[in-house]
C-alpha cells in the first residue's frame, strides 16, 4: 500500500486540508512540496463540494510548494478522509454545499 498524507496549511486566510502520496523539503529552501495530490472519484449523484473546489484550484498542480511556515501540520494516515477548506478565524466550513429547495408549506 502507498503512503498517504494529510497536509493541512493556511491559505489566503482559510484552512486547506489536502491528501497527497509525496512530501518532502525540496530544492527550494523553506519550502514543503507536496505532490501526487489524491482527490475522491466521484461518479455517483453525491457531490462534495469542498473536494470539487480543490479539484478545480489544485487538479492540475504537479507539485504544491508550500512556505514552511503556512504548514500547519503533515499526517501519515492509512485512508483518505473528507478535504476542507475552512476559515482559520472561525474554523466554519467555507464551501457551502447547494442549496436545498425549501418545503412548500
Amino acid at each position: 500500500m502507498k503512503t498517504l498524507y494529510k497536509v493541512t496549511f493556511l491559505n489566503h486566510g482559510k484552512v486547506y486540508a489536502l491528501y497527497a502520496r509525496r512530501v518532502g523539503s525540496g530544492a527550494l529552501w523553506g519550502f514543503v512540496e507536496v505532490s501526487e495530490l489524491v482527490f475522491d472519484v466521484n461518479t455517483g449523484v453525491v457531490v462534495d463540494p469542498a473536494e470539487e473546489r480543490l479539484r478545480d484550484e489544485f487538479g492540475a498542480t504537479r507539485v504544491l510548494h508550500l512556505p514552511m511556515q503556512a504548514v500547519l501540520r503533515v499526517e501519515e494516515v492509512d485512508r483518505k478522509g473528507q478535504s476542507a477548506i475552512r476559515d482559520a478565524a472561525t474554523g466554519e466550513t467555507v464551501v457551502t454545499p447547494f442549496p436545498l429547495p425549501a418545503k412548500p408549506r
